[in-house]
């Protein structure tokens, strides 16, 4: 089972309030180096921590960071980005595909890239940080791009197994941070967060579902789609 004792991780979206914790608790459990990628990369207060320029949707810069951070062992998919609206009716074309570039596209040609850097290592791993919204879809373009990239870790798992990458996806409601600011109800700390994803992998599991709710629509999936969506039976007005 993957350890981070001495690992050597790759974090996208570093920057962002999840981003930031993954990579202290990767610290706290004995990381080697930590690379934080982000598309405006900030200092950081401890060596270990390599800031690294990556833009997930540009193709030149995921290849010149598989060149920069050719020792990796772990590469966590965690950038993502929220649409303008919740709507598929309602959103600009252009929009639709901006979002599924960082939240689809981009963790794909991130994993695509850095597989054959991490297979046969040691505790090679590839971790890609999903939503509550990979299988219920309150979020229009948001939902379609995280159930499109629930199925790609799904893919990737039944391909990257033989060649001894574990992958492990992580699925969870708000997280306390300015993407969730609009939101109300109950809210993860993005430092539990930070920790589940981490106790996860070290137990060698597939998926880390973060909070009840997220529990709760994951056993619905198995029941009639009116079960999840029960407005579909309601009277229409």
């Amino acid at each position: 089972m993957p350890s981070l004792n001495d690992a050597v991780l790759l974090i996208t979206g570093a920057n962002g309030g999840i981003g930031r914790e993954l990579v202290a608790a990767a610290l706290a459990r004995g990381a080697a180096t930590v690379y934080a990628a982000a598309r405006t990369p900030r200092t950081w207060d401890d060596p270990r921590v390599v800031p690294l320029h990556l833009d997930v949707t540009d193709p030149a810069s995921v290849r010149a960071a598989v060149d920069a951070a050719s020792d990796v062992t772990v590469v966590i998919n965690n950038a993502g980005a929220n649409p303008p609206t919740a709507s598929l009716l309602d959103i600009d074309e252009t929009d639709i595909a901006a979002n599924m570039e960082v939240n689809f596209f981009g963790p794909v040609r991130v994993a695509r890239a850095f597989a054959p850097v991490i297979s046969g290592r040691p505790g090679a791993a590839l971790v890609d940080i999903h939503s509550i919204a990979s299988w219920y879809a309150f979020g229009g373009v948001y939902s379609a791009s995280k159930a499109a990239m629930w199925s790609a870790t799904n893919s990737l798992r039944l391909e990257l197994a033989p060649r001894g990458v574990h992958v492990m996806g992580v699925h969870m409601g708000y997280v306390d941070t300015p993407m969730a600011a609009h939101a109300s109800g109950p809210k993860l700390t993005p430092a539990d967060l930070a920790d589940q994803v981490f106790d996860g992998l070290e137990a060698g599991r597939f998926e880390v579902l973060a909070d009840d709710l997220t529990r709760q629509v994951r056993a619905s999936l198995a029941q009639p789609v009116e079960a999840l969506y029960p407005e579909l039976t309601a009277p229409a007005e």
